[in-house]
């Protein structure tokens, strides 16, 4: 495949992310196991690439993404070098976004069958290369999250999107708090579409070389996933994040008499607070916006503003550097985040800086 300039360097030995076709299946193997297939801006352009390619490639007729070892699929993109790049004030973190953002708009536009095995970890960047997809396979491993409120970020790579879209305010909760769902709980949100038992992903891997995707489904997605949660918490969920404002929701979360409402206020509150008002607006906003494309668009805004952001430092140093889980938060408290402070986050960005796409749009 053409290398672009910005990995022509490494491209030649770069094994972070596998091509293959098997029969008439494209085949992309995320392969960082040892980092959970953490995603990286050469990983996100070679994907890209090897996508454009096999789109005009008849004898390619549909696509599988799978993670490398049997931990996950992806655990999203790769924080430190994020945290290294806004200690230094840097600029590669928009450059990735702008390019990952990109891929997701593209895999949710892919017009040939777009296979993504959920298996394991899939949490934020992982989210983004899967859940767009046209067929998403969860299993009994599956542990699906869009954590960032723990790390001072934003839900990004459509995640917004996604969320707004759960029944009811499911996505709401599982925006703020972090949580990740298992297989049942991921089909209730929209996130996946299929259960396979994990035991079975050879098999249909195997099997996708040779035929459809549907007639492979046929197969083997006839199988109940364990059970979920959600469901049975829908009541006060729904009504607790109804609230106008995220301390309405804490309130209203700790007096609903539910003892795993109260532990999802603590939770809550162990997350940045400015992260959690800009979330919760984010969330509000994407509904109304209705494309990927311009949901897209508003993380990218969102995304590039909280780089500069105290917070994001300090939760990826408390998370992932130091690991001592006690990030310090600027604001500490819900209270001392205002209105001005969330606005800020949406500001456009200015001529030549926005996310922007080439013609043709995606699904909605």
């Amino acid at each position: 495949m053409k290398t672009d300039d910005a990995t022509k360097s490494d491209a030649a030995t770069d094994a972070t992310a596998l091509f293959t076709v098997e029969g008439h299946t494209g085949v992309i193997t995320l392969n960082r196991p040892r980092a959970l297939n953490a995603l990286t801006h050469p990983m996100v352009l070679r994907i890209t690439e090897a996508l454009a390619a096999w789109e005009q490639d008849p004898a390619v007729t549909q696509v599988l993404l799978r993670g490398a070892g049997e931990r996950g699929l992806c655990a999203g993109g790769d924080i430190r070098a994020i945290h290294d790049d806004a200690k230094a004030g840097g600029n590669a973190s928009i450059d990735f976004w702008r390019d990952e953002y990109r891929l997701n708009a593209r895999i949710a536009g892919y017009p040939k069958p777009y296979v993504a095995l959920m298996d394991g970890i899939v949490m934020g960047g992982g989210v983004g290369l899967s859940a767009h997809g046209a067929v998403r396979i969860v299993t009994e491993r599956s542990r699906v999250a869009m954590p960032e409120t723990g790390i001072g970020f934003v839900p990004d790579v459509g995640g917004t999107h996604l969320l707004a879209r759960a029944p009811g305010l499911l996505g709401t909760h599982l925006a703020l708090t972090g949580a990740a769902v298992g297989a049942a709980d991921a089909l209730l949100c929209g996130l996946a579409d299929h259960f396979v038992p994990a035991g079975l992903l050879p098999e249909l891997t195997a099997d996708l070389a040779g035929a459809p995707v549907a007639r492979v489904l046929s197969r083997h997605a006839g199988h109940a996933p364990p059970p979920g949660e959600l469901a049975a918490h829908r009541g006060w969920i729904d009504h607790c994040y109804a609230a106008d404002t995220v301390e309405e929701i804490v309130e209203r979360l700790l007096a609903s008499g539910e003892p795993a409402a109260k532990e999802t206020a603590e939770t809550i509150l162990t997350k940045s607070p400015t992260s959690l008002k800009v979330t919760l607006e984010a969330v509000r906003r994407a509904r109304e916006l209705g494309t990927l494309e311009k949901v897209l668009a508003q993380e990218f805004r969102v995304s590039s503003h909280v780089l500069r952001s105290p917070d994001l430092i300090e939760g990826i140093r408390a998370q992932v550097v130091d690991k001592d889980r006690t990030p310090r938060w600027r604001p500490a408290t819900l209270p001392e985040v205002d209105r001005a402070d969330v606005e800020r986050c949406f500001a456009p960005l200015g001529e030549g800086r926005e996310l922007t796409f080439a013609p043709g749009g995606t699904r909605a």
